[in-house]
């Protein structure tokens, strides 16, 4: 399939564009139909192994929240399914160990952008979340550090 890689550009030419969002990442958005899934991952993510039959755009300098919030200020989520944003849950050997608070801020976006709010964020356990991103549109790589910093949306209609 297609690749795309490319450093996130600053959008000056159009208005009400996040600028974190680049003109590939918008022409990815553009093309992308009803029911398509586009995952972003944080700077440990194998974007470049899951996405390898997908489109793969680097956001390195960018974190998982702020894509996020960019991606859904254009880009609404499917209301046809009861979960549209999907997460990865935490391994056995990370739960009661590693903390979590970007699915809180994820939850405030989705909130924000949706009015089904948390409702209607699920998860996957990793290597099912790794399997259903192999699956998406498109993965963006970004160079987020919090841990379990991934997040899955599914496209809905405009």
């Amino acid at each position: 399939m297609r690749q795309l890689r490319t450093h996130v550009q600053v959008n000056d030419m159009l208005k009400g564009i996040p600028k974190i969002i680049s003109p590939e990442l918008l022409k990815v958005l553009c093309e992308m139909g009803h029911g398509d899934r586009l995952c972003i991952g944080d700077g440990n993510f194998p974007a470049e192994s899951v996405g390898k039959n997908s489109i793969v755009i680097r956001a390195d300098g960018n974190g998982c929240a702020e894509m996020l919030e960019a991606v859904l200020k254009l880009f609404p989520l499917d209301r046809h399914v009861e979960k549209s944003v999907f997460l990865m849950e935490l391994t056995e050997g990370d739960v009661g160990k590693v903390k979590t608070p970007i699915w809180d801020e994820f939850a405030r976006i989705v909130s924000e952008a949706d009015d089904r709010g948390a409702g209607t964020i699920g998860s996957f356990e990793r290597f099912e979340f790794y399997e259903e991103a192999k699956k998406c549109y498109c993965v963006i790589a970004t160079g987020e550090s919090a841990l379990y910093g991934n997040v899955i949306i599914q496209k809905g209609v405009i």
